[in-house]
């Protein structure tokens, strides 16, 4: 109440010099008309340097008027929400798209031509390494190993009593060596069909999950067809492309956010290749992340990596959506005191980057000081805020 009659004191003594200096003005001006045009000029010199102090003295009382009204604030503050500029360390990356991979993704191809016998497993069984999938038909072969065993048997047979003649000094050497030569190139005969029966044989070369079967019994089949599948998940990777203007930051060992959006996960890993080469046609270079082990993570997945390539230990950060881009400046507002009162002061700050939804400022705010981060829209700079 006090302070409301002495704002009203001060209007009216503002009111009131006003027109006191209009009435002296007049009055000394009419006075002087019958003066000499020397004592004019000597009298209007010294009005306008009392015009002028009265002039300061206004301006002073009307700075005053609004700083000192406790209603006419309270009606213009602008509630907002505050906190305090923070320092924290900050990463610098850069983002693109890349491709799950399995590191074990193996189409199995025939090893011999013939007519499938037998399909051993199904699609989404899992797989030792070295298990048959399936059979070509061994017949011929089983009945050749048949052959060259009865005819081994009697070549170590023959070979035996030859070497026990030889070591009495009994017969010739030639006979000896003979006997010997029958019985190795048997041993060998026999090998070699053994391995015809295991090329036979379609074997899973991982351990992993049958993810596709391609062959059915009775079809026939030739070296080179694929016959299966197999992928094991447990070794997975992702593989992108970065433009080359980037060559100098990337690094084996960078760490890598790997988000996978159908998995709505976010996944920490570290570069693990980076390539030597740049395409001709998109004018990038290849980086491989290797991925821990998901249940749910699929070869052919989409994801979005970001590469850490610089950390700032001791970064300025601000939420990201309080810097507003006005006449191409970025600015903030930050809460200060003023008087009795808090206002909004407007500053222009630049933005060195954005991450996780923070943005680091390099100039235009300091730590401890307090931002606007809710409220900011459409404040002026100087404009009263309450909190």
């Amino acid at each position: 109440m006090t302070l409301n009659m002495e704002n009203n004191s001060l209007m009216k003594s503002n009111i009131f010099t006003r027109f006191a200096i209009v009435f002296i003005t007049g009055s000394v001006l009419a006075s002087c008309s019958a003066t000499s045009p020397d004592d004019k000029t000597a009298q209007l010199e010294k009005l306008k340097a009392e015009q002028a102090e009265l002039a300061k003295q206004i301006e002073e009382l009307e700075k005053q008027i609004p700083a000192d009204s406790t209603t006419l604030t309270t009606a213009k503050a602008k509630e907002v929400l505050i906190a305090d500029v923070t320092v924290r360390p900050f990463n610098h990356y850069i983002q693109t798209q890349g491709q799950v991979e399995a590191e074990d993704n193996i189409l199995v191809s025939a090893k011999s031509m013939g007519v499938i016998t037998h399909v051993l497993v199904q699609e989404g069984q899992s797989v030792a390494k070295g298990q048959t999938l399936a059979q070509i038909d061994n017949s011929v072969i089983i009945l050749s190993i048949d052959e060259a065993k009865s005819q081994l048997e009697l070549a170590n047979t023959v070979y035996q009593r030859q070497k026990n003649l030889w070591d009495q000094k009994i017969g010739t050497e030639v006979q000896f060596l003979q006997a010997k030569a029958n019985k190795e190139s048997l041993d060998k005969r026999l090998a070699s069909l053994y391995e015809q029966n295991e090329m036979a044989k379609i074997k899973s070369p991982i351990n992993g999950t049958v993810d596709a079967l391609q062959v059915k019994v009775g079809e026939n089949i030739s070296p080179g067809m694929p016959a299966a599948r197999v992928v094991n998940t447990s070794n997975l990777k992702l593989t992108a492309n970065i433009s080359e203007a980037h060559v100098t930051s990337v690094k084996v060992g960078n760490k890598v956010l790997v988000s996978i959006p159908e998995l709505k996960k976010e996944i920490e890993a570290r570069v693990t290749f980076v390539g030597k080469t740049i395409d001709l046609m998109s004018r990038a270079f290849a980086v491989e992340i290797k991925l821990p082990s998901y249940a749910d993570l699929r070869p052919n997945m989409t994801g979005v990596i970001k590469v850490v390539y610089f950390t700032e230990p001791a970064a300025v950060v601000v939420p990201v959506n309080v810097v507003q881009s006005v006449n191409h400046e970025k600015i903030v507002y930050v809460a200060e005191a003023n008087g009795k009162n808090t206002v909004a002061r407007r500053r222009i700050v630049t933005v060195a980057g954005v991450f996780d939804n923070l943005a680091q400022i390099n100039s235009g705010i300091k730590p401890g000081e307090r931002i606007i981060t809710f409220g900011y829209q459409g404040l002026s700079d100087g404009q009263v805020i309450k909190m």
